[in-house]
């Protein structure tokens, strides 16, 4: 029976989560369709751009993400800080980019008096918009509804295109964020729909490589801040260098005709994560099978679990593949 999301989302453990979502029917979200004859890669870019329309609405960051034949991988950070510094203005604006809201909150983001009467009123409501723009659930249902809608006008259907519910994993920390990070970036590569991580469309690493080469990082995604973590913006604690080329060497490792080893350099941020050589490929190649829910050290996982009041730690044998023995 599938967990409520309130035990599988803790922002106080962890602000980074791995979402997917599956379509439900035999119809492809994207890619050649056998059974129906039809192609459907021009819905890869709907669901990019819609994604990165609703970062930009939310409280709440794209580390990485592929849209696959048939479904789709997410890595989100939820940017609690940035939601509770918005004032109030600013959350009503935000979520009317997404919703309407009411005629008293319309009334307040245009400037006009409110009642004294409306107050505690209007205070609610903006309480609970702060809440649902850093929230995942709402996050997933606005990416997933309107792709879903779409989707089903172009099939002239009706129905579920989603599974009833995304998957949710939490990432307890740095060695989880980045490995579930290169495990969805070398999705397009381990499908045979790219040989390469550049040539991986529609893709989180294809962007990265890309805003690279200029000396840059995409706007749209979470950035690399490098291994300085004070004083430092919001981001990925590690180089950006650094994780491009262990993805490279990965991919080149999983591909059967190519010749690829784990370099020194990528050596050493494996040993900081304190992950074995062939642990990570096991992990970057098998995540989806090994972990149905939180991913971490075993410490991590005992910290979250206890934290729930989660009786037992489940994939905990799972999690033992983030040590060296």
């Amino acid at each position: 029976m599938p967990r409520p999301r309130r035990t599988q989302i803790s922002v106080e453990d962890t602000s980074y989560y791995h979402c997917c979502s599956r379509v439900v029917r035999r119809a492809f979200l994207c890619g050649d369709d056998a059974y129906s004859g039809k192609n459907y890669d021009h819905r890869r870019a709907w669901v990019e751009l819609l994604l990165f329309e609703l970062e930009a609405f939310f409280a709440i960051d794209v580390a990485a993400f592929a849209v696959m034949s048939n479904h789709l991988h997410v890595v989100l950070r939820v940017d609690i800080d940035s939601a509770n510094r918005w004032t109030y203005r600013e959350v009503l604006e935000q979520w009317h980019k997404l919703f309407k809201g009411d005629e008293l909150t319309q009334k307040f983001a245009k400037g006009e008096l409110v009642e004294a009467h409306e107050v505690h009123r209007l205070k609610h409501s903006i309480a609970i918009y702060r809440s649902r723009l850093c929230d995942i659930s709402w996050f997933m249902r606005c990416l997933n509804e309107p792709i879903a809608r779409q989707a089903n006008q172009e099939d002239n259907c009706t129905g579920r295109f989603w599974e009833g519910r995304f998957k949710s994993q939490a990432l307890l920390d740095e060695a989880a964020v980045l490995t579930c990070m290169a495990y969805v970036d070398l999705n397009p590569i381990r499908a045979q729909l790219a040989d390469t991580p550049e040539q991986s469309d529609h893709a989180s690493i294809q962007l990265r490589i890309r805003a690279a080469l200029k000396g840059e990082q995409p706007k749209n995604l979470l950035p690399f801040i490098g291994n300085e973590r004070d004083n430092q913006p919001n981001g990925i604690a590690f180089l950006l260098s650094d994780y491009l080329e262990l993805v490279d060497e990965t991919g080149r490792i999983i591909r059967s005709d190519k010749r690829g080893a784990i370099s020194v350099n990528s050596a050493k941020l494996l040993t900081r994560l304190n992950i074995p050589h062939d642990n990570w490929l096991k992990l970057t190649t098998e995540f989806g099978k090994l972990f149905h829910g939180p991913v971490g050290t075993l410490q991590a996982l005992t910290d979250y679990c206890e934290h729930l009041e989660k009786r037992r730690r489940h994939f905990a044998a799972s999690c033992q593949h983030f040590h060296s023995n």
